[in-house]
């Protein structure tokens, strides 16, 4: 009986390889390994695929990637931060418990601007950092910090060596989509990385900067950018800087694709002011913008969805003087053509105050010419100073409140707590540096001066009204 079943068995095993010979086998021919291995090699080569696509290798630019890559890297350094974070129990517990504090370690990248040993990085990096050590191949600088601009997230450093070589600067009003980039900086602290990719779009606005006043106009590139990146270059097939690499937008922290940079030639004006004056000389326009869409263009019955609806004109500005209605469309800004809130920023971004600006506006299906001079903050066309008041008893520094953030805050006066050092008044009470304080005891407050003697003469109990960095009335109850 076994040998019968092993018998059937063993035929209907023939049967069944018979089949699958004839069914599969014999219908393809059969790849050996070395055919299999060509087979992987075409679906990921990428000559392939591009051969595919019909496009040339000849098209990329291999030794180009090369030389920008060598021209650019010594150019781009490493950046370490150290601060130094204090702890308090907070209220009048202060007076009774030493505060506790850490160290707290940063990192970032940072492009040589000049021979002399500045040094362009990412406000957002260097802030809050107490000590800023800048390293080049195997040498070791300290930093000093010449300025920063929050609303571009943009600093200057400067460090005392005159070897390290400055980056070449390109334009960025010339680079174009679709056009081979370099992002080079030192991510996860993996120093001299260069990545390569393409510019993906210009003009991004993706609302990461919370200044009151931000510049957003990035270029978007898919070159990879991570962690460590920021502050780093983002150069062309040539080597010339076009833009500082700031932003990714990832979810989980890490490169997903998208990377963004300011525009160097953002850059270059933000640079030239801070080691100038100190400050960047802010050009403001006096109009609140928003880009046009087909619904609001149906609503507004605007045909061309090309240019920016002024959607509010600052009360005594430039703007409102020129004669600037709400609901003109805005065309054209000194001959060129306008498709972008993003874009209109950065045009005025570049400017300067008392730069005259050709506006080409429609209205009501009418075609209108506009001129526009340029302020600065204080409503003039003048360059101003930073002008920082140190109140020595308080161990703390203030300034007087801008004309120009007065109005967008809707307050009359204030003065704005710019740094304090650890232990002193405003660390004890814990108020933060960017604090507009408006009012002392229902006293209003006109100037840095006035703080300091009424802060250093006040006892007992006495209340602090202003604004906090969200535009928020806030106040402050204390007794000393």
């Amino acid at each position: 009986m076994n040998q019968i079943k092993n018998l059937l068995f063993g035929i209907a095993g023939g049967l069944v390889g018979a089949f699958l010979y004839v069914h599969l086998f014999d219908s393809q021919p059969v790849e050996d390994e070395s055919t299999f291995t060509a087979y992987t090699e075409e679906r990921i080569n990428p000559s392939t695929q591009m051969a595919a696509a019909n496009i040339s290798l000849s098209s990329l630019p291999n030794e180009d990637f090369k030389k920008a890559s060598e021209s650019s890297t010594p150019s781009v350094v490493f950046i370490q931060t150290l601060s130094e974070v204090e702890y308090r129990t907070g209220g009048w517990m202060n007076w009774f418990f030493e505060p506790r504090s850490s160290q707290r370690i940063g990192s970032g990248s940072g492009v040589v601007f000049s021979t002399d040993g500045h040094i362009v990085t990412n406000n957002h990096v260097i802030q809050d950092a107490d000590k800023i050590t800048v390293i080049a191949g195997k040498r070791s600088f300290q930093a000093e910090l010449v300025g920063r601009d929050p609303s571009s997230d943009l600093a200057v450093i400067k460090i005392d060596s005159d070897e390290l070589p400055a980056i070449k600067k390109g334009d960025s009003e010339k680079v174009a989509v679709g056009e081979w980039v370099l992002a080079v900086g030192n991510p996860f602290n993996l120093t001299s990385t260069v990545t390569a990719g393409i510019v993906s779009a210009k003009g991004r606005n993706i609302n990461i900067l919370k200044d009151k006043f931000p510049i957003e106009s990035f270029i978007q590139t898919d070159a990879a950018i991570n962690p460590g990146n920021s502050g780093g270059a983002l150069v062309n097939a040539g080597g010339e800087l076009i833009g500082i690499n700031t932003a990714i937008l990832s979810r989980t922290g890490s490169y997903a694709g998208y990377g963004f940079a300011i525009p160097v030639n953002i850059v270059k004006k933000v640079f030239n002011d801070l080691v100038k004056y100190g400050e960047v000389q802010k050009a403001f326009i006096g109009l609140d913008f928003i880009d046009i869409d087909s619904e609001l263009a149906a609503r507004l019955a605007i045909e061309n969805l090309d240019g920016v609806i002024v959607a509010d004109v600052k009360y005594g500005s430039a703007s409102d003087k020129a004669g600037i209605k709400k609901q003109d469309v805005i065309r054209e800004i000194n001959g060129i053509r306008i498709r972008s809130k993003s874009q209109v920023e950065e045009i005025v971004a570049k400017s300067y105050p008392g730069d005259l600006l050709e506006l080409v506006l429609e209205r009501d299906d009418e075609i209108i010419n506009k001129k526009v001079t340029l302020t600065n903050r204080e409503g003039t066309t003048t360059l101003i100073t930073r002008d920082i008041y140190y109140a020595k008893k308080l161990d703390a520094r203030f300034e007087s409140v801008s004309k120009v953030e007065r109005d967008l805050l809707g307050i009359k006066n204030g003065v704005k707590v710019v740094e304090f050092e650890n232990g002193g008044f405003f660390s004890v009470f814990n108020i933060p540096e960017g604090f507009i304080i408006t009012q002392i005891n229902n006293r209003t407050i006109e100037s840095p001066a006035e703080l300091e003697k009424i802060l250093t003469s006040i006892r007992g109990r006495f209340d602090i009204i202003g604004i906090n960095e969200r535009g928020r009335r806030v106040y402050y109850p204390f007794r000393r």
